[in-house]
């Protein structure tokens, strides 16, 4: 640019023929010349058009300037932030199949690319290889590769391009390869898919995928179970299903959603978890958590592979008579169920694979002790993994998991 990005950055330190360089390559002046080399345009012409900007820009000005302050009103601040979403539950029906998460998901997007004309895939590796955990192989022949799009290694230009396509009335699905990556993009997140409805109303129709979590031997830059980076964004929703069924029915409820979401698969559940999966396309709604189990002495408030560590200890421990929420949504929260468990058994546990420190269970915990502070019998207790990266070597990733020390508290806490 010609000048510094505000009044004082100046203009001092760049040599003086340096800009008279720039200037011969100006592409305003350039195109203008070349019109009226092709006699396409004449000065009268130009001069006409620029007359035109500036009464545009003006009138915008008056307009502006005349906007009397908005009124204070704390429901439409909190309303604006999303776009509206009036849900329609469409139920299962028909034929069942076992499915395994992946595979959950892979018919998910399937189905939701038959529904959605509009809708386009991109990611790094996602048409004929079919993406690294091969999610959509096939999809290019299905479909198309103008709706099936490898992308450059660039996460910001990807999230850019779903948000320009939303702009322009599509859905978009743009798959992280890796959820740790999504950091090169996190200001066209959380600055503008998660604000734009807010700042001038244009809803940010976007799924972002995000294959997630460690328990694969990864290391720290491909293991990481970052939700809470998104937890504290207004404007995004959030979900972190445990199960096929509901992979499969959140993620078509993800792409009827015209707000943006952020879509966690934990990578260990891929292959790991199956169930009978309807064939059919259905939907599920967000902020209802799910309860796996039910129980008087203790509730455990979890998600993802969490679900999953709390089934195995309480089947280790069938004397154990415990309440089992597994969330499935972030952002909406289901805070009815939460209260409503604590309520009931008086003692509640937090489990979640991301760091203790910063975790969605600080703020689970919060809210509990603000909302039933008088039900409980002893104090929440958080239970995460280790504040450190996720280490490579096998051991030293399950002493970081809070697998081990999930069971601990839980037994400690029984006995308060």
């Amino acid at each position: 640019r010609m000048r510094g990005h505000e009044e004082a950055s100046g203009t001092k330190y760049i040599p003086k023929e340096l800009f008279e360089v720039w200037g011969k390559k100006d592409p305003v002046n350039n195109f203008e010349r070349f019109l009226l080399e092709e006699n396409i345009l004449t000065e009268e012409k130009i001069e006409e058009i620029r007359k035109e900007f500036k009464e545009e820009i003006e009138k915008g000005l008056e307009i502006t300037f005349a906007e009397k302050n908005p009124p204070v009103d704390t429901e439409k601040e909190l309303r604006d932030m999303y776009a509206p979403f009036p849900f329609v539950t469409t139920k299962a029906s028909g034929s069942t199949s076992e499915k395994r998460l992946i595979d959950a998901i892979s018919d998910g997007l399937r189905l939701a690319m038959h529904k959605h004309s509009d809708l386009v895939l991109m990611g790094q590796d996602i048409a004929d290889y079919g993406g690294v955990f091969k999610i959509t192989d096939g999809f290019t022949e299905e479909f198309g590769k103008d709706r099936v799009r490898n992308t450059p290694l660039c996460e910001s230009a990807i999230l850019g391009s779903g948000f320009g396509l939303s702009i322009a009335g599509q859905r978009a699905m743009v798959e992280m390869q890796f959820a740790d990556f999504v950091s090169e993009g996190m200001t066209q997140i959380v600055n503008n898919l998660a604000k734009s409805h807010y700042r001038w109303g244009q809803n940010a129709n976007v799924v972002v995928r995000m294959p997630t979590g460690a328990s694969v031997n990864a290391g720290p830059f491909h293991s990481q179970s970052n939700e809470a980076w998104f937890f504290k964004t207004p404007g995004l929703k959030i979900v972190y299903p445990a199960f096929p069924s509901d992979a499969k029915g959140l993620l078509l409820t993800a792409f009827e959603d015209p707000n943006p979401v952020m879509f966690f698969e934990h990578k260990a559940l891929y292959r790991s978890v199956s169930e009978n999966v309807s064939d059919d396309y259905y939907t599920i709604p967000f902020g209802v958590a799910r309860k796996v189990r039910e129980g008087e002495k203790i509730s455990i408030i979890t998600y993802g592979l969490g679900v999953h560590w709390a089934i195995e200890i309480l089947n280790a421990h069938p004397e154990i008579s415990a309440d089992l929420i597994d969330l499935r949504t972030l952002c909406p929260l289901d805070k009815d169920s939460i209260f409503e468990s604590a309520k009931k058994t008086g003692k509640v546990l937090v489990l979640h694979e991301d760091t203790l420190t910063g975790g969605i269970g600080g703020e689970i915990a919060s809210l509990i002790t603000e909302n039933c502070f008088e039900y409980l019998d002893a104090p929440v207790i958080r239970c995460g993994s280790l504040d450190t990266p996720v280490p490579m070597n096998a051991d030293l990733e399950l002493n970081f998991l809070p697998k081990k020390r999930f069971e601990e508290a839980l037994i400690k806490l029984l006995e308060y």
